[in-house]
């Protein structure tokens, strides 16, 4: 299909810069989902490569061709909004052939590849119905396929199944996923769900402020996270971030949390006595167990089916959250300890960014 290159690629609304200097190199045929909060500058990103959005500054290539100033209709790609943006009027087989109609292609041509998108799609005994006649994921559908029948060289969805309710976001990941190996295309992803883009990504951008903040394949990211804002957005339920002190001893070193509670590290980081560090914990490495290190009370336990989320105000007033295997370790009103693995901590340092566990480790005695 095609790969696509952002250098440097800024963009300005006036005296405000919204997009700040993003590199990202896009493989063909990959599955890159971005990420991020609303207003992180995602869409902006996406727009510019469709060609909606004009490029302040920096390039921006498809196989290695600068096309800033290329026509949008002429790059090669199929845009999928977040509205479905169908002509009532005209029964699903019209909407999706309407662009090549438009294009002049002979009607022939265009069933054939109304018909091929509609067999890849399950929508092969909808196509006379109008779209009033479906349901949202039909729909959706449709305009997926409105965008297969031009045979672009990149897709461009921008969050296509927010509008979607839980059961059918679902249904529609799993009918995407299927579909990108179907068509062995490439796909740029707009979401700002991080399930969406833990399901579908063959590597995620995360997004943060106009900025990348961290590219890596999904478990990656999940695994080793650069930054509190990574932990904190990339996992459902988030990382658990506790903010403490550094102290270390010859033979120890510690996080003091706020309320005096101290929780051993792995590793002695490169950082001074005293310094502001964070701790991160994902939900499913911490445990309700009598000699852990932290202390809290249980206010609220969520029954999940197969798996239970405890959550804990600690002593010192900060929240966590711990999951579980069906059954709850404890009952709310219940005071616990937590205990946790040291090889499963994640820390960060007092810019928020990850401390390397490859720092001296320490020796027993």
């Amino acid at each position: 299909m095609a790969t696509v290159t952002l250098n440097n690629i800024r963009k300005n609304y006036g005296s405000l810069e919204v997009v700040k200097g993003v590199d990202l190199e896009i493989r063909d045929r990959e599955f890159i989902v971005l990420v991020g909060p609303s207003g992180c500058g995602k869409t902006t990103l996406l727009r510019m490569i469709a060609g909606l959005e004009t490029i302040t500054s920096g390039d921006l290539a498809i196989d290695g061709k600068r096309v800033n100033d290329v026509q949008p209709d002429e790059r090669g790609l199929a845009m999928v909004f977040q509205s479905y943006a169908l002509y009532p009027h005209m029964s699903v087989a019209d909407n999706m052939g309407f662009a090549l109609r438009m294009a002049g292609v002979p009607k022939a041509e265009r069933q054939s590849k109304v018909r091929d998108a509609a067999r890849i799609l399950q929508l092969e005994p909808y196509l006379d119905r109008r779209p009033g006649q479906l349901s949202g994921g039909q729909r959706q559908r449709v305009a997926i396929g409105r965008a297969i029948v031009r045979n672009p060289k990149v897709f461009l969805f921008d969050e296509p199944l927010s509008n979607l309710d839980a059961a059918l976001r679902m249904q529609m990941r799993i009918e995407l996923a299927r579909l990108h190996h179907e068509l062995d295309a490439t796909m740029i992803y707009v979401t700002h769900d991080q399930v969406e883009a833990m399901t579908l990504a063959d590597r995620i951008v995360v997004v943060n402020g106009g900025r990348i903040e961290q590219v890596g394949a999904p478990m990656e990211i999940y695994a080793n996270p650069v930054s509190t804002f990574v932990a904190g957005f990339i996992g459902a339920p988030k990382m658990n971030l506790l903010a403490g002190k550094l102290q270390c001893t010859s033979d120890a070193a510690q996080a003091i949390l706020e309320d005096g509670s101290a929780v051993t590290l792995p590793t002695r980081p490169g950082l001074a006595n005293g310094d502001a560090i964070t701790i991160g914990i994902r939900p499913e490495a911490l445990r309700v167990t009598a000699d852990g290190s932290l202390a809290g009370r249980v206010t609220v336990v969520e029954h999940l089916g197969g798996e239970t989320l405890t959550h804990i105000e600690l002593a010192s007033g900060q929240l966590a959250t711990v999951k579980t295997d069906e059954r709850a370790p404890a009952k709310v009103g219940q005071t616990v300890r937590l205990g946790v693995d040291p090889r499963r901590l994640h820390l960060f340092g007092p810019d928020g960014r990850a401390v390397s566990r490859r720092s001296e480790a320490l020796q027993p005695g």
